[in-house]
């Protein structure tokens, strides 16, 4: 009975720690990467979309980012959507495609990044806790109600912590790599 709560939380972590490592793609390191700017929304033809599927993105080198778009009248969208995004970086056109330069991160920078990325991954922790707090409290209520066993509950602690153990394993090699490329300078 229990092992169907645990089963059903599996995905909700997964989820969890899917969308910890999309937030990591999208932070800026020292070099460039098209998951920087591949979901920044794109007005086009009256709808929201992500740039990813109006243009194709390259980074010929370290600190470029190349957008070609595949509708030509898309630029102007394109462009007007990197100027309001968080990014900070300004776009130069040609008419054909949009140039992104990175300039070189400061040492502050990469400090604040850093700071940025642990602050996300205990956001991430947090949401894993509190999903482990809603399970374990269904738990006890199975076990309240003499639908499961005392030995059962014990067995669903433990599988459980097992659990929230691996997940947070998870974040943690997020955050290990993504703290290695960011002081890669």
């Amino acid at each position: 009975m229990y092992q169907t709560i645990i089963r059903n939380l599996n995905p909700k972590m997964e989820q969890v720690v899917d969308k910890l490592a999309e937030s990591l793609r999208g932070l800026r390191t020292g070099k460039a990467n098209a998951g920087l700017v591949e979901n920044i929304l794109v007005s086009y033809y009256g709808s929201k979309i992500p740039l990813k599927q109006t243009a194709n993105i390259t980074t010929p080198d370290a600190n470029l980012i190349v957008i070609q778009p595949w509708d030509v009248n898309a630029l102007g969208d394109i462009t007007l959507a990197l100027q309001n995004s968080e990014i900070g970086l300004n776009p130069t056109s040609d008419g054909r495609v949009i140039r992104l330069s990175l300039p070189p991160m400061t040492a502050e920078r990469r400090e604040e990044l850093v700071r940025m990325i642990h602050k996300l991954a205990e956001e991430s922790r947090v949401v894993l806790r509190n999903l482990r707090e809603d399970a374990w409290k269904e738990i006890k209520k199975l076990e309240g109600g003499r639908t499961i066993t005392e030995d059962d509950r014990y067995r669903a602690e433990k599988d459980l912590n097992k659990l929230i153990e691996d997940f947070n394993l998870k974040i943690n090699h997020l955050l290990e790599d993504k703290e290695k490329e960011i002081r890669t300078v």
